[in-house]
């Protein structure tokens, strides 16, 4: 909660807030003055949340904030756009698999199904409307005058549908409430109340302190339907002893007529009785009162806090107009994902397409041919690959931004302080296990995140010394080794310089070999965001294998083995420095460029 509202709460002691809520889908929406926000739990627990401006009333049409008039928006208002809240709810808890209907639609006539969803779930609830709270009572009236075989008067007529309207409403929610999703729909009905009690109170808005406040509210949209109800028997019995008897469906179609008339009086009667605790104006409260004991029910600690990020969201927004609108993450089809994933790269002039390939199979962890499909993926792993490639898209390498790296098989944690392993290097592994056994000693210079040393003692069982000059970067490589579950003794060093008289059988280096004049030439993702001392050697480019060439043989068994791995056009020159050398080669890679110079003491 912010400061701002907790200063207010604690100046004012009892807050009065326009703000009112819905229970949807797993959670609460909440609408203040200038905003609505909608919080709703997801299946992976998450609390997701969409928060939009809205219209302020006072910038409302002067005719649509009339008397009466307003109760009709409101009503209307509340009737479309709960709707489409509800539904909007569903979107984010809901995962299913879409059925071959939904597939048809959106692939022939582009059609959204939860609009077509929406829409029809409206035009048949008020079918049932009309069809419950209209011709059913009247039925069961003509019912009672042929079983009693007596003609009610307008009024008698009237009041009998009416008490039949109120008994099948009463009936119908009490039957609803025994449905489970219905039920956990009346206790964040519970929550949001509670929640806005909770602050109309002066107390802080925690879950303990809102566990403690009435469910009971009075501008609840359960006693405006009472209101409803009891306005109606009241009009129609007016409007009836005027007009004279009708025909059973002119009577229906009077009745739907009159509806925007009682929903303003109804509207209207609410916001008087919401304003005041007088004990005269109680009884009229009572019944909705009543009928909120089964609308709303006693919500758990974690619905409460869905209804008090809803509550929190609304408010800041309503006092803060530089707050941005937010949208729910919901769940798509892997197929729409990987090609929305692949559109933002190339905005931004990533073009490979393996790139969201990557990052898509990593975060799931599935194949990339995978992901051709229409399996649906969680909002909880959609924020992960959003979050990747909003990285991604400023430069920063793919592999630091998904976190770690695939070298010869084993798992590697990569971020800033280390150079990516590149495939290349997986070579210079590969050609020294050849010459390395379980009772071998092997030493790896400007090791950076350990991946040779790694890779080696893991293949060979080798006893294996690392070093690099970083601190950083040999704390990082003593993660990696633990985390792929190897001995390795890791040393800062400036190359040979920490390390003791022992000799080695193997020595491994992938040293810096770019000339410093080149760093700046390099792509943006490698300069700007990879380390420059695991970059650079030199002017030259040849700093470390000096180093290496001169020093190695002090360091190194008879017979051992050196082996280096270089850039493009190094690899002559680094032979012929190995004068103290035998056996001196030079091996390629994939692309037949020299790439490492194997030598033999």
């Amino acid at each position: 909660m912010s400061k701002e509202l907790k200063k207010q709460q604690k100046k004012q002691g009892k807050n009065q807030v326009s703000i009112g809520g819905q229970a949807v889908l797993e959670g609460v929406m909440m609408r203040g003055e200038n905003s609505m926000a909608t919080a709703v739990r997801d299946q992976d627990g998450i609390i997701r949340v969409e928060s939009v401006r809205v219209k302020p009333v006072k910038q409302r049409n002067p005719i649509l904030r009339l008397p009466l008039v307003r109760g009709v928006v409101s009503f209307l208002s509340s009737l479309v756009g709960g709707s489409k809240v509800l539904m909007r709810s569903a979107e984010v808890f809901g995962e299913e698999e879409p059925s071959k209907f939904e597939k048809f639609l959106a692939d022939k006539f582009k059609i959204n199904i939860m609009s077509v969803v929406t829409t029809v779930s409206l035009i048949l609830g008020l079918g049932l409307a009309i069809l419950l709270f209209m011709f059913l009572p009247q039925l069961c009236r003509e019912g009672l005058e042929k079983l009693f075989n007596t003609q009610f008067d307008i009024w008698a007529k009237s009041f009998i549908e009416g008490g039949l309207k109120l008994l099948i409403f009463v009936a119908y929610i009490m039957l609803a409430s025994l449905l489970k999703d219905i039920k956990r729909t009346f206790m964040y009905h519970g929550a949001e109340h509670k929640t806005i009690s909770c602050f109309e109170s002066g107390m802080p808005l925690t879950v303990e302190n809102a566990k403690k406040c009435t469910r009971i509210h009075d501008r609840c949209g359960t006693t405006f339907m009472v209101f409803v109800m009891l306005i109606s028997i009241i009009l129609f019995a007016v409007v009836e002893s005027l007009i004279g008897d009708v025909e059973q469906l002119y009577r229906v179609l009077l009745k739907i007529a009159l509806l925007p008339v009682v929903a303003g009086l109804s509207y209207e009667l609410l916001k008087l009785l919401a304003k005041t605790k007088s004990p005269l104006v109680f009884p009229l409260k009572i019944p909705g009162m009543l009928l909120q004991k089964i609308t709303t029910k006693n919500p758990t600690d974690d619905m409460l806090e869905v209804a008090i990020v809803a509550f929190n969201t609304v408010y800041e927004m309503d006092r803060d107009p530089t707050i941005k609108e937010k949208q729910f993450i919901v769940s798509k089809k892997r197929c729409d994902l990987l090609k929305e994933v692949k559109q933002t790269l190339l905005e931004h002039g990533i073009t490979e397409n393996a790139e969201s390939e990557w990052i898509i199979s990593l975060t799931l962890g599935v194949k990339r041919d995978e992901l051709d499909c229409e399996t649906m993926v969680s909002p909880k792993y959609i924020e992960k690959i959003n979050s990747i490639v909003e990285q991604r898209i400023t430069g920063r390498p793919l592999w630091y931004c998904i976190g770690d790296v695939d070298f010869y098989g084993y798992t590697l944690k990569v971020d800033e302080r280390v150079l990516i392993p590149r495939p290349e290097t997986e070579i210079l592994v590969e050609n020294a296990l050849k010459n390395i056994n379980k009772d071998s000693k092997v030493l790896d210079l400007c090791t950076g995140s350990g991946a040779i040393a790694i890779a080696v003692a893991k293949e060979s069982g080798a006893s294996v010394v690392a070093v690099d000059i970083s601190q950083d970067a040999i704390t990082l490589a003593s993660e990696n080794a633990k985390l792929n579950g190897v001995d390795v003794e890791f040393i800062v060093s400036n190359m040979f310089e920490n390390i003791s008289e022992q000799k080695f059988d193997v020595i491994i280096s992938n040293p810096p070999y770019i000339k410093s004049q080149d760093i700046l030439t390099l792509q943006k993702e490698v300069k700007d965001f990879e380390p420059n001392i695991a970059l650079d050697g030199g002017q030259d480019g040849y700093d470390f294998y000096n180093i290496i060439c001169e020093q190695a043989k002090n360091h190194l068994s008879l017979g051992g083995v050196l082996l280096l791995e270089c850039g493009l056009g190094q690899a002559q020159c680094i032979k012929n420095m190995l004068k103290d050398f035998t056996n001196v080669e030079i091996i390629k890679d994939y692309e037949n460029i020299d790439r490492i110079v194997k030598a033999v003491l």
